[in-house]
């Protein structure tokens, strides 16, 4: 059997969906202007348009693409080449440790090819 609500809770949901339909929508200089905040905190696209879906801020309901933004004022980071990066930095500083690690060191020149072809590829200056 189905439960039924009871009052408080039918009011309490109906109370957040007038609440969905008052809030307007953000211009589109407030949202390039979250978009640029977010990009200061190092985050990419990708986790850029996630935080703004969590405020409930859709970026398809806007006209620009937000790596398009990111892009004209010079902060995008392609995610394939920070990943990458960061997966370097993590051998680099275990080498560091292990200095006979062979198998690390092998990986370490594989990783640092792909990032000379990522940034061969997205036209990036080594």
């Amino acid at each position: 059997m189905p439960k039924k609500k009871s009052a408080e809770a039918s009011a309490a949901d109906d109370n957040n969906k007038v609440e969905a339909e008052n809030k307007e929508k953000i211009t589109q200089k407030e949202f390039e202007k979250m978009v640029l905040d977010l990009a200061k905190k190092e985050l990419t696209a990708e986790k850029i348009g996630e935080e703004l879906r969590k405020q409930k801020i859709h970026p398809k309901e806007h006209d620009k693409k937000i790596s398009k933004i990111l892009k004209e004022n010079n902060l995008y980071i392609s995610p394939d080449l920070k990943n990458i990066e960061e997966k370097f930095k993590k051998i680099e500083k275990h080498l560091e440790k292990n200095k006979q690690d062979k198998r690390a060191l092998n990986e370490k020149s594989r990783i640092f090819s792909q990032i000379r072809r990522i940034k061969g590829y997205n036209q990036i200056a080594q």
